[in-house]
Protein backbone atom coordinates (compact mmCIF):
# COMPACT_ATOMS: atom_id res chain seq x y z
CA UNK A 1 0.00 0.00 0.00
CA UNK A 2 2.98 1.97 0.57
CA UNK A 3 3.39 2.92 -3.59
CA UNK A 4 -0.48 3.27 -3.47
CA UNK A 5 -0.12 7.10 -2.51
CA UNK A 6 1.99 7.65 -5.73
CA UNK A 7 0.02 5.97 -8.15
CA UNK A 8 -3.26 7.59 -6.61
CA UNK A 9 -1.09 11.09 -7.30
CA UNK A 10 0.07 10.00 -10.59
CA UNK A 11 -3.35 8.67 -11.91
CA UNK A 12 -5.10 11.92 -10.71
CA UNK A 13 -2.21 14.72 -12.19
CA UNK A 14 -1.96 12.31 -15.14
CA UNK A 15 -5.10 11.42 -16.36
CA UNK A 16 -7.50 13.64 -18.35
CA UNK A 17 -10.32 14.59 -16.68
CA UNK A 18 -12.97 13.42 -18.93
CA UNK A 19 -11.27 9.97 -18.23
CA UNK A 20 -11.64 9.77 -14.68
CA UNK A 21 -14.41 7.80 -13.41
CA UNK A 22 -17.25 9.88 -11.82
CA UNK A 23 -16.37 9.39 -8.11
CA UNK A 24 -18.51 6.93 -6.15
CA UNK A 25 -20.69 8.08 -3.07
CA UNK A 26 -18.21 8.65 -0.05
CA UNK A 27 -18.40 5.80 2.24
CA UNK A 28 -19.93 7.60 6.04
CA UNK A 29 -16.93 8.10 7.64
CA UNK A 30 -16.00 10.31 11.04
CA UNK A 31 -14.74 14.17 10.54
CA UNK A 32 -11.79 12.16 11.94
CA UNK A 33 -11.26 9.83 9.17
CA UNK A 34 -11.89 12.13 6.74
CA UNK A 35 -8.83 14.38 7.82
CA UNK A 36 -6.83 11.30 8.18
CA UNK A 37 -7.82 10.45 4.20
CA UNK A 38 -7.66 14.05 3.41
CA UNK A 39 -4.11 14.70 4.54
CA UNK A 40 -3.00 11.26 2.85
CA UNK A 41 -3.97 12.12 -0.56
CA UNK A 42 -2.56 15.51 0.09
CA UNK A 43 0.92 14.49 0.79
CA UNK A 44 0.60 11.85 -1.89
CA UNK A 45 -0.22 14.83 -4.53
CA UNK A 46 2.82 16.84 -3.10
CA UNK A 47 5.23 13.79 -2.94
CA UNK A 48 4.54 13.01 -6.44
CA UNK A 49 4.77 16.74 -7.12
CA UNK A 50 7.78 16.98 -5.92
CA UNK A 51 9.47 14.09 -7.42
CA UNK A 52 8.40 15.91 -10.62
CA UNK A 53 10.38 19.15 -9.29
CA UNK A 54 7.10 20.97 -9.10
CA UNK A 55 8.43 24.59 -7.44
CA UNK A 56 5.03 25.15 -5.06
CA UNK A 57 5.60 21.11 -3.95
CA UNK A 58 9.12 21.95 -3.01
CA UNK A 59 8.32 24.60 -0.73
CA UNK A 60 6.80 21.44 1.45
CA UNK A 61 9.91 19.03 3.75
CA UNK A 62 10.05 16.08 1.53
CA UNK A 63 7.21 13.67 1.98
CA UNK A 64 7.45 10.54 0.00
CA UNK A 65 8.72 8.52 2.66
CA UNK A 66 6.90 10.35 5.43
CA UNK A 67 3.92 10.97 3.82
CA UNK A 68 3.32 7.20 2.36
CA UNK A 69 4.01 5.84 6.40
CA UNK A 70 1.18 8.42 7.29
CA UNK A 71 -0.81 7.39 4.23
CA UNK A 72 -0.58 3.68 5.12
CA UNK A 73 -0.83 4.21 8.90
CA UNK A 74 -4.18 6.16 8.39
CA UNK A 75 -5.46 3.78 5.22
CA UNK A 76 -4.88 0.84 7.70
CA UNK A 77 -7.39 3.06 10.90
CA UNK A 78 -9.87 3.89 9.01
CA UNK A 79 -10.03 0.55 7.54
CA UNK A 80 -10.46 -0.94 11.14
CA UNK A 81 -12.42 1.45 12.56
CA UNK A 82 -14.83 2.42 9.86
CA UNK A 83 -15.13 -1.33 8.68
CA UNK A 84 -13.94 -0.40 4.87
CA UNK A 85 -11.97 -2.77 2.66
CA UNK A 86 -9.23 -1.41 0.31
CA UNK A 87 -11.54 -0.52 -2.67
CA UNK A 88 -13.49 0.97 0.01
CA UNK A 89 -10.37 3.07 1.09
CA UNK A 90 -9.17 3.64 -2.29
CA UNK A 91 -12.61 5.33 -3.41
CA UNK A 92 -12.57 7.66 -0.27
CA UNK A 93 -8.90 8.50 -1.29
CA UNK A 94 -9.66 8.80 -4.30
CA UNK A 95 -12.26 11.25 -3.88
CA UNK A 96 -10.38 13.00 -1.19
CA UNK A 97 -7.32 13.92 -3.79
CA UNK A 98 -9.97 15.36 -6.66
CA UNK A 99 -11.80 17.07 -4.42
CA UNK A 100 -8.24 18.56 -3.45
CA UNK A 101 -7.64 19.19 -6.94
CA UNK A 102 -11.17 20.12 -8.40
CA UNK A 103 -11.35 22.88 -5.29
CA UNK A 104 -7.63 23.79 -5.42
CA UNK A 105 -7.44 23.57 -1.30
CA UNK A 106 -4.31 21.89 -1.49
CA UNK A 107 -2.15 24.40 -0.52
CA UNK A 108 -4.66 25.48 2.15
CA UNK A 109 -5.04 21.74 3.84
CA UNK A 110 -1.42 21.30 4.01
CA UNK A 111 -0.11 23.27 7.30
CA UNK A 112 -3.29 21.34 9.06
CA UNK A 113 -1.70 17.74 7.44
CA UNK A 114 1.76 18.65 8.41
CA UNK A 115 0.55 19.35 12.10
CA UNK A 116 -1.13 16.22 11.84
CA UNK A 117 1.92 14.05 10.44
CA UNK A 118 4.31 15.60 13.18
CA UNK A 119 1.39 14.90 15.96
CA UNK A 120 1.78 11.57 14.12
CA UNK A 121 5.48 11.25 14.98
CA UNK A 122 6.37 11.02 11.39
Amino acid sequence: MRHLAIVLAAFLVTAPAAAQPAPAPAPRLSLEHRMMLRCSAAFALVAYRQDNGDAEALQYPPLKERGSEYFVRASARVMDEAGLDRDGVSTALRTEAQDLLKDRTLSAVMPVCLTALEQAGL
